[in-house]
């Protein structure tokens, strides 16, 4: 079982930065991890995803302004986020599978963090 534990979300300015951490806590190994949001009444997409030898997805909304990374020792993913847009406003979660090949797709992740809001005001 992998237990996420997510924090660094907040409200910020349109053009603002915001730094989203998540920690595995397991006593396994973890494959790929990842970030997806979820806005009021939308589905919830994926946004960055990263495995465990730093092969890297974007979605095409955030590309050029965030920045997804890894520490396989802290079992420890990070998501920078640059030039917030209000769009980027949703509820942000922390996911994780044992598998090294990412997915895109919510379905293909077994284990989520609690979430962390992140509020974008223009």
């Amino acid at each position: 079982q992998v237990r996420l534990v997510e924090s660094g979300g907040g409200s910020v300015q349109a053009g603002g930065s915001l730094r989203l951490s998540c920690a595995a806590v397991t006593y396994n190994g973890v494959g790929c991890m990842g970030w997806f949001r979820q806005a009021p009444g939308k589905e919830r997409e994926a946004v960055a995803t990263i495995s465990v030898d730093d092969s890297a997805y974007y979605a095409e909304s955030v590309k050029g302004r965030f920045t997804v990374s890894r520490d396989n020792a802290k079992k420890t993913t990070y998501l920078q986020m640059n030039n917030l847009k209000s769009e980027d406003t949703a509820m942000y979660y922390c996911t994780a599978r044992y598998e090294i090949v990412c997915s895109s797709t919510k379905s293909g992740y077994k284990f989520w963090g609690q979430g962390t809001q992140v509020t974008v005001s223009s």
